[in-house]
């Protein structure tokens, strides 16, 4: 009898340590919890959208010489392995920095969330296909930084070294599960 006590003993420590294993790795809280983040928008004036696109050096300024900015790039998000809506929206300032304004998100909450532009297709690579969603990593991509929140508007600096040309879509990834919650096609 003492035999089999332990035996049963030690099948239940193992799946109480894989039971607390898989909550630390899955964290399923966090679909329940939501991350509200509201950011202002930059100060400067939008004066027109940038004939060029992502590379587009020219900004115009104003006559008052007060800050502006123009438009690189805007696209709507698209769902991804979670359900996805908001605007991204690539502006270039008058002093020559840029940054991505993320405009009424809404996107599940997840572990190890983070914003990128990258040189992939919005929309994966392929219909229903297997890992569609997950090639974000595989080619060029700029990282913003973490995900401030899964719902709101947010703004992230893109840095001044940072090449965009070949930059086709901003992606909310999971570096955890290396699968993209949601995209928008920039380029």
């Amino acid at each position: 009898m003492r035999g089999r006590r332990g035996v049963w003993l030690a099948i239940g420590a193992v799946l109480v340590a894989a039971l607390v294993a898989a909550l630390m790795i899955f964290e399923p809280w966090l679909l329940f919890v939501d991350d509200d983040v509201h950011e202002g928008d930059d100060p400067a004036t939008v004066v027109g959208t940038a004939s060029g696109g992502l590379t587009d050096s020219a900004v115009p300024s104003a006559t008052d010489g007060a800050p502006t900015r123009v438009v690189l790039a805007s696209a709507r998000f698209i769902d991804g392995e979670h359900g996805t809506t908001g605007k991204a929206v690539i502006y270039r300032r008058s002093d020559g920095s840029r940054f991505l304004r993320i405009e009424d998100l809404e996107t599940s909450n997840g572990p190890d969330l983070h914003v990128w532009l990258t040189d992939r297709p919005s929309g994966g690579d392929c219909e229903g296909c297997r890992d569609s969603w997950g090639i974000y990593d595989d080619g060029a991509s700029v990282r913003l930084g973490p995900l401030k929140g899964n719902r709101g508007s947010q703004n992230y600096e893109i840095p001044a070294s940072a090449d965009l040309a070949p930059m086709r879509s901003v992606v909310i990834w999971c570096d955890r599960f290396n699968v993209a919650f949601g995209t928008a096609a920039v380029g």
